[in-house]
């Protein structure tokens, strides 16, 4: 049965980790990914949200979201960023330089946090892939999502985006196969949807749809970034060029958008460069996957279920297992653990069993995979993320305000 369609509830702030040794849960309602779109919509004077992070009160706000951008690599990078390095010497928008990612520091997971305004306990959205107990099954939840799961079910909150468009024009500039992914129709459904291949292509679609509107909300989003560092690592001329891109089509939304527009630029996650030697196929040590019933979730943030009837001592040896191969290389806990400590923020009884009954979390530059289920190119990937370091939780807000063209008039 379809889940019933929620209203959005209250966040309180979570808490933070004590005794398991994690780093603090991330500041969902304070200063998270899930706070962006709402105070994007609240500064627009859009009735049911709050402006958390105090931006500054507009007319149009355009919330350009670039997948894979974390805080250290911008902070790194800025030789390639000269009009983003402009734009932070001027110190415009009395905002926070930088905002906390969901857990896991996942598309998944950080992209529905920044589309439903909710924390990945409530969204339901926990991982790259994870486990639907109706079906005993593994389920994909961004490009190969699974037919037997409804994306209005599995995440029954309405949008930021569907809300914002009950009061104010509201329009996601993306590229053409999102327009009706399962991914979209989870966490960013509403308003209109126009797409572009390029990235000039977006801008100069993303200037006419803002045009000859009145108050409006745009959501921009742009994947080359994590497309590049995924496949030459994060590191590379190939990341960096695309990073030069990115800079590029700021500045072009700058002088083309209507001036006074508030342009906010923030990210899902970071990313950090795992060598070859250390992205491990953990599937071929018998001991880590004794008692292990499914494994899923991200090379740096694995899910493991365990099979029905584990109790308490099964659960204690996976851990010692992992603990003993890895030892301070990783985070091994339970589930308890991860709920206690807040890291999925407030959890619905229905998303419990979603998360795995034990996790483990990369501390350095380490990737898991279970190649028994793995694509055989999974382990080519270089750039990685999902865990909770800072290269990967700590993701940048920037806030400028157009310069560009007056409101088309008649």
């Amino acid at each position: 049965m379809p889940e019933e369609r929620h209203p959005a509830p209250s966040i309180p702030a979570a808490p933070a980790s004590q005794e398991t040794g994690l780093p603090p849960a991330p500041a969902y309602g304070r200063r998270s990914v899930a706070e962006v779109l709402t105070s994007a919509a609240a500064s627009l004077g859009v009735d049911g949200f709050s402006n958390t992070l105090g931006l500054p009160e507009a007319s149009r706000a355009c919330v350009v979201l670039a997948d894979g951008l974390g805080r250290n690599l911008l902070k790194q990078k800025t030789a390639h960023t000269p009009f983003l390095r402009t734009v932070i010497q001027s110190g415009q928008g009395e905002v926070p330089v930088w905002l906390d990612s969901a857990f896991p520091s996942t598309t998944a997971a950080a992209l529905s946090s920044f589309g439903t305004g909710l924390p990945p306990g409530q969204h339901g959205m926990v991982g790259y892939d994870v486990l639907d107990p109706e079906q005993d099954k593994v389920v994909n939840l961004l490009g190969n999502w699974d037919p037997a799961v409804d994306p209005e079910a599995w995440q029954p909150f309405p949008t930021v985006l569907e809300r914002a468009a009950e009061q104010v024009d509201v329009t996601t500039i993306s590229l053409p196969q999102f327009g009706n992914s399962p991914m979209t129709r989870a966490a960013l459904r509403g308003g209109r949807f126009v797409s572009g291949m390029t990235a000039h292509a977006r801008t100069e679609a993303a200037a006419e749809a803002m045009a000859d509107s009145g108050r409006s909300l745009m959501y921009f989003y742009v994947n080359e970034l994590d497309k590049a560092g995924h496949r030459y690592g994060c590191q590379s001329e190939q990341w960096e060029h695309q990073l030069e891109e990115l800079d590029a089509t700021l500045k072009r939304l700058h002088a083309s958008l209507p001036a006074g527009t508030t342009i906010l630029l923030t990210a899902d996650h970071g990313m950090l460069d795992v060598p070859e030697q250390h992205r491990i196929d953990f599937s071929a040590d018998p001991a880590l996957v004794d008692g292990v019933r499914h494994t899923a979730g991200e090379p740096r943030m694995v899910h493991l279920y365990l099979e029905d009837g584990a109790d308490t001592a099964v659960r204690e040896r996976v851990l010692t297992s992992w603990r003993a191969r890895f030892g301070g290389r990783i985070w091994a806990f339970t589930r308890e653990d991860a709920l206690s400590a807040g890291l999925f923020g407030p959890v619905r009884s229905a998303v419990e069993g979603r998360i795995g009954d034990v996790m483990i979390a990369a501390r350095d530059s380490l990737a898991l995979y279970d190649a028994r289920r793995s694509r055989p190119t999974a382990m080519e990937v270089v750039g990685q993320h999902g865990s909770l370091t800072k290269a990967e939780r700590e993701v940048p807000l920037l806030c400028f305000t157009a310069a560009g063209k007056g409101p088309r008039r008649g």
